[in-house]
């Protein structure tokens, strides 16, 4: 397997080709950056639940874990990464959260972006890194056209923070390659990780 030093890995159990905590497992034995826990349609308590399990997977391993969306769990949890929608960021700003003494423990804050004004107010709200797509067809958003190199480029130009491409890259061949040439920090996968 190639080098994973600038991967992010992102979950999706209904991918997983294996038992749900040897997936997760399998995927921090490569060691990527971190392992973003997107399991989007779970409600808070299952969310909870299943992110302990994976926090101790990806402490065993030495993986930083970044929770997603269910910022009060990952609180309760001590996890201090977190990557918030775009929209949730926003409204946790307006009601002055992100500024708050509860949110001060997360030292790793990411969020999705789709548009250079999108990575422009990110960041301005604080954020320490984000995801750019999607940049190659996949998949994950059937019959919706990628944004392409030259976006993720105007992306990578328009920010001070690390951003990586997401959409229709793999573990193996040159696309990795390629979106750093536009001046990503690296990539996000999901389906190849979760078919290790």
């Amino acid at each position: 397997m190639c080098n994973t030093v600038s991967l992010l890995a992102v979950t999706n159990r209904h991918l997983s080709v294996h038992p749900y905590p040897e997936q997760i497992a399998r995927i921090c034995q490569t060691h990527p950056k971190g392992l973003i826990l997107r399991e989007k349609d779970l409600e808070a308590e299952s969310y909870l639940a299943l992110a302990a399990q994976v926090l101790d997977i990806c402490h065993k391993y030495n993986v930083p874990c970044i929770l997603h969306t269910f910022w009060k769990e990952a609180i309760a949890l001590g996890c201090t990464s977190i990557h918030l929608p775009l929209p949730l960021l926003r409204r946790l700003s307006e009601k002055g959260i992100l500024s708050s003494p509860e949110f001060a423990s997360f030292t790793v804050l990411g969020t999705s972006v789709h548009s250079v004004a999108e990575a422009r107010e990110a960041e301005h709200l604080g954020v320490t890194y984000l995801t750019a797509g999607h940049i190659y067809v996949t998949d994950c958003k059937k019959g919706l056209a990628p944004r392409g190199l030259e976006f993720l480029k105007e992306v990578c130009d328009s920010v001070t923070i690390p951003v990586y491409a997401i959409g229709g890259i793999d573990v193996e061949g040159t696309r990795r390659d390629e979106v750093k040439m536009c001046g990503a920090a690296g990539s996000c996968i999901m389906s190849g990780m979760m078919r290790l």
